[in-house]
């Protein structure tokens, strides 16, 4: 397989080929969940495709340290904990909790590290220092804030200064004091009941944008390799991070690639609470199988909007249902799919994620592949493929689905009648295989039988 990858880079505005900062080893960081709610189905959108993403990186031999972190502690998670008399510290352990089953209901489980924000208080504080003294930091009545008018290049990875209706505005910091329109909250004083840390800054907390930076600085150093993340956390956060850590270090670039996932959409309509549009990863599941959505995820680009709708994750049902029928039929048959067009659909199908991971043109391919091999007989070099593939994009169900001895002797009563031109007495047969609840496709060479 060439190992050559490019993929778009949100900080240079263009494909770059994949070079790491040290050979092999990519240092990778995603910005993880605010634990104060179900995850949604826009978190497994963006969670699914860096699990991919990072699953074809190992394919490609590099060593991968992915790392994310956890925000257990913030704005929402103290109000939400509030409305329901509980602490903040039972929410967001609750929900962090429910975060890694969610995950793990996906699949989701290439992540090498979860890094809590209040696991790193420490590291937190010693960011807040730094830019205390390099300048960068001031203080008002409800914390230090990072003085923009400072960092001349704040924008350099969005294009912009100023916030738009797209960005992620949950968490902006509005205090009248502050010196410039958008300075942030490194550290908040504490005040009434909130929860606070002691501290020498004065007893407070953690800003959004600083416990990202103080999490990849500690396991990563002032540089790395990957960053990635929704698109709309683009501005004010990612730029927020690039401000924080160039300041303190004063290595340029913080990160070397930006990748950034495309929204999701339910009925044309970005996903959001407040229009009632939200739908949790568990609803999900409980429709669809976790191939289902996974699948769905790689028939669009990961930088691309998609919209999650019944009529597109059915076609992405049947979808699979087809692939499973082949892998079924080519399992353990010797076949005669010839060497070369086995290697022309290897080699198209990687071709396609090295061009900037792109899953939709790779499972073009692969329905290419199937629908050529299925003009000859089938077997073990089709399924290895498929047993290949599959390692990077867990999809595929490789479990044979059990026939019943009747179903089976019919079929081949059947299959005489057919071998005789008997087309009344096959029709009859079919007809009774089908009130029994199986199906039977006649394929280019003899049949294939699945249940309803």
């Amino acid at each position: 397989m060439n190992k050559m990858i490019k993929f778009y880079n949100t900080l240079t505005g263009k494909k770059d080929e994949l070079k790491p900062i040290k050979k092999n080893y990519i240092n990778f960081f995603v910005c993880g969940a605010t634990v104060y709610d179900f995850p949604h189905i826009g978190h497994a959108k963006t969670y699914i495709q860096f699990d991919f993403i990072v699953k074809y990186l190992r394919c490609k031999k590099f060593k991968v340290f992915y790392l994310q972190n956890i925000t257990d502690i913030d704005d929402k998670i103290i109000q939400r904990a509030k409305e329901k008399s509980i602490s903040w510290k039972e929410l967001s352990k609750k929900f962090e909790d429910i975060f890694y089953e969610d995950m793990k209901s996906l699949h989701v489980d290439s992540v090498t590290k979860y890094a809590r924000a209040t696991d790193h208080i420490k590291e937190i504080e010693s960011q807040v220092n730094r830019l205390i003294k390099k300048g960068y930091a001031y203080k008002i009545e409800d914390g230090y804030y990072f003085d923009l008018s400072k960092f001349k290049e704040y924008g350099k990875l969005s294009g912009r200064k100023y916030l738009e209706a797209e960005d992620s505005m949950t968490r902006i910091d509005e205090s009248i004091n502050k010196r410039n329109k958008g300075d942030f909250c490194l550290w908040k004083f504490s005040k009434n009941d909130d929860p606070s840390w002691k501290s020498k800054l004065g007893d407070g907390r953690p800003g959004w944008h600083i416990e990202d930076t103080a999490i990849t600085e500690k396991f990563f150093g002032p540089q790395y390799d990957i960053h990635g993340g929704a698109r709309d956390l683009i501005f004010p956060h990612h730029e927020a991070e690039i401000a924080q850590m160039e300041s303190i270090s004063g290595k340029k670039p913080l990160v070397k690639y930006w990748i950034h996932i495309g929204f999701l959409n339910v009925q044309g309509t970005k996903m959001s609470k407040s229009l009632k549009n939200f739908i949790t990863i568990r609803d999900a599941l409980k429709e669809y199988d976790y191939k289902v959505l996974r699948f769905f995820f790689f028939t669009n680009h990961y930088s691309k909007p998609i919209d999650f709708s019944d009529a597109n994750l059915e076609q992405a049902k049947n979808s699979l249902e087809r692939i499973k029928e082949f892998i079924s039929r080519s399992k353990g048959k010797k076949g005669n799919v010839n060497k070369e067009l086995i290697e022309k659909a290897r080699k198209s199908f990687f071709d396609a994620l090295n061009d900037d991971f792109d899953t939709p043109k790779a499972t073009s391919v692969l329905f290419d592949f199937i629908r050529e091999a299925n003009k000859n007989d089938i077997g073990n070099n089709c399924y290895r493929l498929m047993k290949e593939i599959d390692a990077i994009f867990d999809l595929f169900d490789f479990t044979e689905e059990k026939i019943p001895k009747e179903i089976k002797l019919l079929a081949e009563k059947r299959e005489n009648y057919r071998q005789l031109k008997d087309w009344k007495k096959s029709d009859e047969i079919r007809e009774e295989i089908r009130k029994k609840g199986y199906l039977i496709e006649d394929i280019n060479k003899g049949y294939n039988i699945k249940k309803q």
